[in-house]
């Protein structure tokens, strides 16, 4: 009688978001070793083994075969074979079809193994120079407006810090959506993320979608919007006792002088707008204009 194979593994391999470079030598020796690799689409895939001369076979596992090719990359997972599962981009089952294939792993007893890599996710929330302690990922928001809105109107009251992905052609509606549910709080657009025009735009709701109604976006977008408990002033109401904080309100100043205002006028504009009292705004002025 021939022994039981003890079934294989699935690796879930982070591949860039962006920079070819931005991948670990463990993930590129991973997907040398296995018996194959199971990518979200195999053109974009090929390209980055061309790049680091991997020649390990490519399946197609995506949204719209992931039930049919899931059922049968279990059944050479039980069979022995170890296969890699890679996305187009970052790390693979956080909001993509990936989650349904450790789903079914886990559920058949095959070993998972997740192994560290990039997240435009973590990049984004790192950078965006808001809270970072406590922080909510939702994924895409519904492409519907009145699914949109309804989906917005649950997050109110989070107090947490809100992480969401974006298509560029749906930024405006999404900002114009989430500026009526939530109000003009702070946001930061993380757009084209360890690309070559990388850009991370930092202000209120209002001034993103002033900013890219004049210049349309395009790439991959991550928002990163603050929770309802900063929710004091027009804006949100700033923390000075966080970096970020301090940072945005010296650069909210700065800019009003650059169009024109005096340093009072543009001090007192700065802090209304960002909920801060004028008085803590007049002293972290001087106190940077002394360093």
């Amino acid at each position: 009688m021939a022994e039981k194979k003890e079934p294989g593994i699935l690796y879930l391999c982070p591949t860039p978001i962006g920079n070819l470079e931005d991948i670990t030598l463990r993930v590129l020796r991973v997907l040398k070793e296995v018996d194959y690799i199971a990518a979200e689409d195999t053109r974009v895939t090929r390209k980055l083994l061309n790049h680091y001369d991997i020649k390990t076979p490519l399946t197609s596992y995506r949204e719209h075969n992931r039930a049919k090719k899931g059922d049968e990359i279990i059944t050479d997972l039980l069979a022995g074979k170890s296969v890699a599962l890679v996305s187009d981009a970052g790390t693979p089952g956080i909001s993509d079809p990936g989650e349904d294939l450790v789903k079914k792993a886990v559920e058949a007893g095959i070993r998972v193994v997740p192994l560290p890599g990039p997240s435009a996710v973590i990049c984004a929330v790192a950078a965006s120079g808001l809270s970072t302690g406590k922080f909510v990922f939702e994924g895409f928001l519904p492409q519907k407006s009145t699914e949109r809105q309804k989906r917005l109107a649950e997050l109110k009251e989070e107090e947490r810090t809100i992480v969401i992905y974006e298509a560029p052609h749906r930024l405006l509606k999404a900002l114009s959506d989430i500026r009526e549910i939530l109000g003009n709080r702070r946001i930061t657009v993380a757009r084209e993320m360890t690309k070559v025009h990388e850009e991370f735009f930092r202000g209120s709701i209002e001034e993103a979608i002033i900013r890219y109604q004049s210049a349309p976006p395009r790439g991959e977008i991550v928002l990163v919007l603050e929770g309802s408990s900063c929710d004091k002033g027009e804006t949100g109401g700033l923390d000075l006792e966080d970096e970020g904080s301090r940072r945005l309100l010296l650069e909210k100043i700065k800019t009003y002088m650059s169009r024109g205002m005096d340093k009072k006028q543009a001090l007192k504009t700065a802090a209304k707008e960002l909920g801060v009292p004028k008085r803590e705004a007049y002293k972290l002025l001087v106190k940077s204009e002394r360093e």
